[in-house]
């Protein structure tokens, strides 16, 4: 797994978008016990922290150590260092495991096969994040053409699971149907240029090219922007959850 974020982990934690309430509300009615969750990829904890609700306790891994530097803190949720694919973790532990905008990064056949080991009988695994955000048709175009044209070489070959709404990935589970979510935000232009400056892509550009590419579209983006304090902005998320088949 690559450790794209501890750079910019600090911007991660301030600006990176959640999930919406009816992704939690789906994934609780679906289990039979909320004794135990493990929270892969944790990133900067956001996912975890919901699960407190819901959960005993939660454990929350990740291999970068700037996220969980800036992790969101809960009695009952323990951060540790580590891989996906192998942890220490006992066998039929998990009545849930979430991975949030992460598992394109994964080994696939070695995590699936730590999730089979780890998740109990009737547990549930569950892998979702979102696509590219929208505001409006002229605010889109140019985000659009800055993603694919502008950062588009930048990005890692594993985004194109993300761009494919993770339905190209391995998925050895039984699969239950998921509905159609969104996230909607109501952002200040300042929030969506530090959204921006999170992406793995810009942060390759700056390291290749020395300067910031979101500043090349800084003055066309704030132009259409106009005067409005704040736009709404919405994310699709996707979202795949399944059963190990026993």
């Amino acid at each position: 797994m690559k450790d794209n974020f501890s750079k910019q982990a600090h911007l991660y934690s301030r600006f990176r978008p959640g999930y919406p309430q009816q992704l939690y509300d789906f994934l609780i009615h679906h289990l039979s016990d909320k004794k135990t969750a493990w929270d892969c990829g944790t990133g900067n904890g956001q996912v975890a922290a919901k699960l407190t609700e819901y959960f005993d306790k939660v454990y929350a891994t990740d291999i970068s150590t700037g996220q969980l530097a800036n992790a969101v803190k809960k009695e009952n949720i323990f951060y540790s260092t580590g891989k996906a694919e192998k942890t220490s973790f006992a066998d039929d532990q998990f009545d849930l495991i979430t991975v949030a905008q992460a598992i394109h990064w994964f080994d696939f056949e070695k995590f699936y096969k730590e999730v089979n080991r780890t998740l109990s009988k009737d547990g549930l695994l569950a892998v979702f994040g979102y696509n590219l955000f929208k505001i409006n048709k002229e605010i889109d175009f140019i985000i659009d053409d800055f993603y694919k044209n502008i950062i588009g070489p930048y990005w890692d070959k594993e985004r194109k699971y993300v761009d494919e709404k993770y339905a190209t990935i391995p998925f050895p589970f039984e699969e239950i149907k998921t509905p159609d979510l969104f996230n909607d935000y109501e952002w200040e232009f300042e929030h969506v240029i530090g959204y921006l400056n999170t992406w793995s892509s810009v942060q390759h550009f700056i390291t290749k090219n020395n300067k910031n590419p979101v500043d090349s579209i800084m003055n066309p983006l704030e132009k259409a922007w106009g005067h409005a304090l704040k736009r709404k902005v919405s994310f699709p998320i996707f979202m795949r959850v399944g059963k190990k088949y026993l």
